[in-house]
């Protein structure tokens, strides 16, 4: 597999991104993750999706750890600072929620607080389904596990007709539209960071392909037998969905009324946020993560 590995001069000198690097091995390949805040602390992991990477959740690390909890946010493999493999047949759904688990497994994480958003739910829920004696409960953000079963939304599919044929790919820009605050230039080109030019893309790239938009999709089965088992999931289950967010508006709706853990619960809507309310409502986010797990 031919990889590669982003400059560090590339992640010099970003706003509010000064947090210690640290990686791991996984299949041979290096992961970065963020790990802030007390090592005996209650675990919360937080997982981008795409285009983003750890980054994403610069304003909400902070606020996280400042109440004791350990705070974990990882570099997808083929986002940030973790490394590229650069041909498209090395991504695959099931390849990357085998590396989220592992990459967990060589953390030895237990007593799990997840919030993932986008991709990143894709491939948590997916994780938390099969591992569920790792974690004590989820939140959930503009996001689900598509089985192919259901109608595409009109703005998904556009998506993912960019995605494959647009010559031009802009990492922040992207980031850009998917938000209402209007981002800085300095945020725009950290987003741009791991990304120094196309050859480094292809996960980014391929991920919209990877969604199972059609019923025999190779992930549909493994999606549709972790949807059976979130309904028999007793454990905390909170949506966090955002209100301005054209591809996944109303798909909180399935998830209170499926999951035992998240019926008869008080859920969230984060208003005046788009696509990527980690960046729109950071704190705020955090804040409610915070009140989740203190419940």
């Amino acid at each position: 597999m031919n990889t590669l590995r982003t400059p560090d001069s590339r992640f010099e000198n970003l706003p509010d991104y000064d947090f210690m690097p640290n990686y791991v091995d996984v299949d041979g390949l290096r992961m970065h993750y963020v790990d802030e805040g007390p090592r005996n602390g209650a675990v919360v992991l937080l997982l981008h999706g795409e285009p983003s990477w750890s980054y994403l959740y610069r304003h909400m690390i902070p606020p996280l750890q400042n109440v004791g909890l350990r705070v974990i946010a990882p570099d997808l493999i083929g986002f940030g600072k973790s490394d590229k493999p650069t041909r498209k047949n090395d991504y695959s759904f099931a390849g990357h929620v085998g590396w989220m688990k592992k990459f967990i497994e060589a953390l030895d994480l237990s007593g799990i607080t997840l919030f993932c958003q986008d991709w990143g739910s894709l491939i948590g829920l997916r994780v938390a389904a099969e591992n569920e004696q790792r974690f004590a409960r989820i939140a959930l953000g503009n996001g689900g596990l598509p089985t192919g079963d259901q109608e595409t939304p009109k703005a998904f599919k556009a998506w993912q007709l960019f995605a494959r044929f647009s010559p031009w790919f802009p990492i922040g820009k992207i980031i850009q539209q998917g938000t209402i605050t209007e981002l800085p230039d300095n945020v725009v080109a950290a987003y741009d960071a791991p990304f120094p030019s196309s050859k480094y893309k292809t996960a980014a790239r391929s991920f919209t392909l990877l969604v199972p938009t059609t019923p025999d999709n190779p992930a549909s089965d493994a999606n549709r037998a972790a949807i059976e088992v979130f309904g028999r999931w007793h454990k905390p289950f909170l949506t966090t969905f955002s209100d301005r967010d054209p591809i996944t508006r109303g798909g909180e709706r399935m998830w209170q009324e499926k999951v035992p853990g998240a019926q008869d619960r008080e859920h969230v809507k984060i208003r005046n946020a788009g696509h990527f309310l980690q960046e729109d409502k950071g704190p705020e986010l955090a804040n409610v993560l915070i009140d989740f797990i203190g419940e």
